[in-house]
């Protein structure tokens, strides 16, 4: 389950409007709003670099942080949206929501895989494919998981792995209803390509019987 929560930093923004979003660009932030939970909007800017650095750490959408901005209480919050710039792909804009321990919220949640070394389809050269190296949970706020695991420690070639084998952790559940797939184990190429050469030699033989029958 997710750690430490960890603070995010903000700034209340004075103004509002797109002028003192362009200003707060000028002066090296980013613009933002949180809402939510009863509570009215409030514009905040968040330094730059600093979110750039946490961006480029990953699953910054799927985080819960702790916001703390000067002269109002500290919140839980998650990111709604990040807006980028079309040419540079920097941010422009973000979107926070605040948040309850007790709030359900749909979210990406990563993959993690082990058993690799010990697959025996792996082992015989099978290529392991994940299909969803994300799935989407919905998670109470205060337990958001950094990741569910996957184990492929027992699968041979043409096995897969659905969420439905899958250790949710307490109170999470997918989106989506199906049993859909996470992963598999594939056959190498090579055996692929040998196996379709059988199967066209297969029917090229049928084909042969049936014309030496119609022949008799």
């Amino acid at each position: 389950m997710a750690g430490e929560i960890p603070d995010l930093h903000a700034e209340e923004r004075t103004g509002t409007g797109k002028g003192a979003a362009r200003q707060a660009r000028r002066d090296g932030k980013v613009p933002g709003i949180v809402f939510g939970g009863d509570v009215d909007p409030l514009p905040i800017n968040i330094p730059f670099n600093s979110l750039l650095t946490q961006l480029r750490q990953g699953r910054f959408k799927s985080t819960l942080f702790n916001l703390k901005v000067d002269g109002h209480d500290d919140v839980r919050v998650i990111c709604r949206d990040v807006q980028r710039d079309v040419v540079k792909d920097l941010p422009t804009h973000l979107d926070l929501m605040r948040l309850r321990r007790t709030t359900k919220i749909s979210l990406f949640i990563h993959v993690d895989v082990v058993g690799e070394d010990v697959s025996p389809g792996l082992k015989k050269g099978g290529v392991l494919t994940l299909i969803r190296p994300e799935v989407e949970l919905v998670v109470t706020a205060g337990d958001i998981p950094d990741h569910i695991t996957i184990d492929v420690s027992e699968l041979e070639i043409g096995d897969n792995v659905t969420i439905s084998s899958v250790k949710l952790p307490a109170g999470a559940k997918p989106t989506i209803d199906r049993d859909f797939v996470i992963a598999n184990v594939s056959a190498p190429s090579g055996l692929r390509a040998a196996d379709d050469e059988d199967d066209d030699a297969e029917e090229v033989a049928a084909d042969e019987v049936e014309a030496i029958n119609v022949e008799d």
